[in-house]
């Protein structure tokens, strides 16, 4: 069988050809399906091994110390003999895995041959076709769970230990000090258990994720707006736990912990960083160091591990294994998430370039997979489905240096005036093919911008398995079939809103997601990419209670000629437009909405959950002189005011206020474009879920329904195949 090794000496990595392992009493022989690669903990081991003698030992000051001992206990050249022998050894990777139970060993009673379980262990759950797990540190993975999601158990148990030393409490505020692969599990988990939770980490993409999975603010830690938004969650007396999950070796994590925690509050490590305690912050809050050891109760016994000895569950609640059964219950029952940490699924025979490709830093990832095709095909598919039934699919990152090859169908004004000119300029883009109802068009289009093919012929750009991902660019009324088609022929996916003019033609979208497993696309709401919101909303800081928006759309009226005035095949134009305005709150109040009321002048009033609201003013009678879009955002005693992309301010404890010389408006196009690429480049999440994409799409209909019936809508996302709520 094959097994990924490094040579600690000379740091190279090999996957190996090694014998298979025995089925011993008391474990199971398990053949892996899919293993994860820990970007923290073995890429720190990847990165020490390639350093020189010197470089190792600032890294590893305790194997000095062993080796000092023994030096003086066995003398200098016996010494020396067992060092470099150990160095110049292959030592294994891995240790969390999903894989399919091959020979059960005696005394095994809990699974059989075929079962699904995850593994842990860095000595029996490693990248690997085949490893021996014993009875202690495997667990069955329930009915319905990915063999991805399975990989996950080890990792979360890691994460979960760490919630568990901090025994939070519901209404409790934390800290995650680095926003990795476990920083991104602590989030969720915290979450879950209640608890609000803000983030620091110095990669802005990072902190995108966790805001996603439930953080309310992430941000750089020099930013100051964690300490804005901590002294608003707490009323400034700071925060009851601080999760370390950052390495490297800056004392900055503990410093900032001292800072932000609040009097007897606590830290626990839970990574790797450097913990020089500045004694007087500590002492002067009476600060509760704590440490997590790893996956939990067990872990380095070799009773428990090996012979599985297990501790009576009255004195030892949770344990490794329970930790791992519970980590993989929480993923069975949707309550935690590691869809959105896979950045990249790689065959295992493509390992050692997927390392080398993590440890240059060509490859960015939070989590990266190894996938073992045979074992693969044995196992049954399993989908997992969103809140809009739509089965959730991985993408491959695009290979290192391959730009990211698009095609075009439509080249109209709004795509040559706001889309291309931010992507005929880079150089990580292709311009492939761009298809236009005309030939000229076409031609205009490949002349201006570079495109290297142009046709009349869609065919041409959903029928080319080299394109990367489709721009559809078109009249209001192609957008739904053009979008159905591009997802079935497997194209990342970036459609002009709206994304459907009814009901029905929406649920065609979902519905060709579902069939195809591409869930891969972005409707252009360009405005919550905008750069002036985006400090507006970081200002203003994290909300606790509910919020009221104003929004007034001064429209104005129509040109006579315009194609908007096409109601009958193009849709009304509050359905063409409106859902840039509700994408926006939503996007400001992270939720979307479950209720709409619109009166016939378009006075459209938006509910959610959380008992906030939100009031659109869509106006088309209106002075031209007056701006087309101002907005106010009130909660938690503060006030954000936004002024047509042109000037903010937020009124809080202290007034902030942009520049008074505003550099035009950005309306966020190029910064849309952009995280579009790094979705399609990186196959990072899309930049807004499908559900999300739904909910406003649902939510702008109900609109155009909810004036016409003088009722309110209730909006409720399709839960399986059928038409929409």
């Amino acid at each position: 069988m094959k097994q990924v090794v490094q040579n600690y000496k000379s740091g190279e990595l090999a996957l190996l050809e090694v014998p298979e392992p025995a089925c011993k009493p008391g474990g199971v022989l398990v053949r892996t399906v899919y293993s994860l690669i820990s970007t923290g903990t073995e890429m720190m081991k990847v990165s020490e091994a390639s350093m020189s003698l010197v470089g190792k030992a600032k890294a590893r000051p305790d194997q000095v110390a062993k080796v000092m001992q023994s030096v003086a206990t066995n003398g200098l050249s016996a010494t020396y003999r067992k060092v470099t022998s150990k160095l110049d050894s292959y030592t294994p990777l891995g240790y969390s895995l999903c894989g399919i139970v091959e020979q059960v060993g005696a005394g095994i009673t809990d699974v059989k041959v075929g079962d699904l379980v995850a593994c842990a262990g860095n000595e029996h759950a490693l990248h690997a076709e085949l490893n021996w797990v014993p009875k202690n540190l495997y667990s069955p993975v329930p009915t319905g769970v990915d063999p991805r999601h399975a990989a996950f158990g080890t990792v979360g148990s890691i994460a979960m230990q760490g919630v568990r030393r901090g025994e939070p409490q519901i209404g409790d505020v934390a800290l995650v000090i680095g926003l990795g692969l476990i920083g991104q599990l602590v989030v969720q988990l915290l979450t879950s258990s209640g608890v609000r939770v803000v983030g620091v980490d110095p990669d802005p993409e990072r902190c995108k994720l966790a805001e996603s999975l439930g953080a309310l603010t992430c941000a750089h830690p020099a930013s100051g707006i964690v300490d804005n938004a901590v002294a608003e969650l707490t009323h400034g007396a700071g925060v009851d736990q601080t999760y370390l999950a950052a390495g490297g070796n800056t004392n900055d994590p503990v410093e900032l912990a001292a800072k932000l925690s609040r009097d007897r509050g606590r830290v626990i490590d839970i990574g790797k960083c450097k913990l020089d305690l500045p004694w007087n912050a500590y002492y002067e809050k009476e600060l509760d160091v704590r440490f997590s050891r790893s996956y939990g109760p067990g872990r380095y016994d070799p009773s428990y591990e090996l012979e599985g000895r297990d501790y009576p569950i009255g004195q030892v609640r949770w344990t490794e294994r329970r930790n791992l059964e519970c980590v993989l219950d929480l993923i069975a029952r949707d309550r935690l998430d590691v869809e959105p940490l896979i950045t990249h699924v790689s065959d295992f025979s493509d390992a050692v370039s997927t390392y080398q490709s993590l440890n240059d830093g060509s490859l960015k990832a939070v989590a990266v997979l190894f996938r073992y095709q045979d074992a693969v095909a044995r196992t049954e598919p399993v989908v997992t489905s969103a809140r809009v039934g739509v089965a959730s699919s991985p993408a491959a990152a695009l290979p290192a240096g391959q730009p990211v090859r698009l095609g075009f169908i439509g080249a109209g004004n709004y795509a040559s005036s706001m889309l291309l000119p931010h992507l005929v300029e880079r150089t990580d883009v292709q311009l492939k093919h761009v298809a236009t109802t005309s030939a000229l068009s076409g031609a205009n289009a490949r002349r201006k911008f570079g495109f290297a093919e142009a046709s009349t012929d869609i065919d041409n750009v959903l029928g080319d398995s080299s394109i990367d991902a489709v721009f559809v660019v078109t009249r209001h009324s192609s957008h739904a079939e053009l979008t159905r088609q591009a997802l079935l022929a497997g194209k990342t996916v970036f459609v002009e809103k709206p994304l459907a003019l009814s009901e029905q033609e929406l649920q065609k979208v979902l519905d060709a997601i579902e069939e195809s497993g591409n869930d891969r696309l972005q409707v252009g709401f360009n405005r919550r990419f905008a750069p002036l919101l985006h400090e507006a909303r970081a200002q203003f800081g994290p909300r606790v209670g509910p919020a009221t928006v104003r929004y007034l759309v001064n429209a104005g009226r129509l040109d006579h000629g315009s194609w908007y005035n096409q109601t009958d095949s193009e849709g009304s134009r509050f359905v063409g437009e409106g859902g840039h305005f509700i994408d926006t709150v939503s996007w400001l109040l992270d939720a979307d909405p479950v209720s709409v009321y619109a009166t016939g002048d378009l006075q459209v009033t938006l509910g959610y959950a959380d008992g906030s609201t939100a009031v659109i003013t869509y106006a088309e009678t209106g002075s031209s002189g007056f701006p087309k879009e101002t907005l106010d955002l009130t909660a938690d005693g503060k006030v954000l005011k936004f002024d047509d992309f042109v000037r903010a301010s937020v009124y809080s404890r202290k007034k902030w206020a942009s520049s008074r010389i505003p550099k035009g408006r950005d309306k966020g196009q190029a910064a849309e474009v952009d995280a579009f690429l790094t979705a399609v480049r990186t196959g990072a999440p899309m930049p807004i879920s499908v559900e999300s994409l739904a909910a406003t799409t649902l939510a702008t209909l109900a609109a155009q329904s909810s004036a016409a019936n003088a009722a309110p809508v209730r909006i409720e996302l399709p839960r399986k195949t059928g038409a929409p709520a």
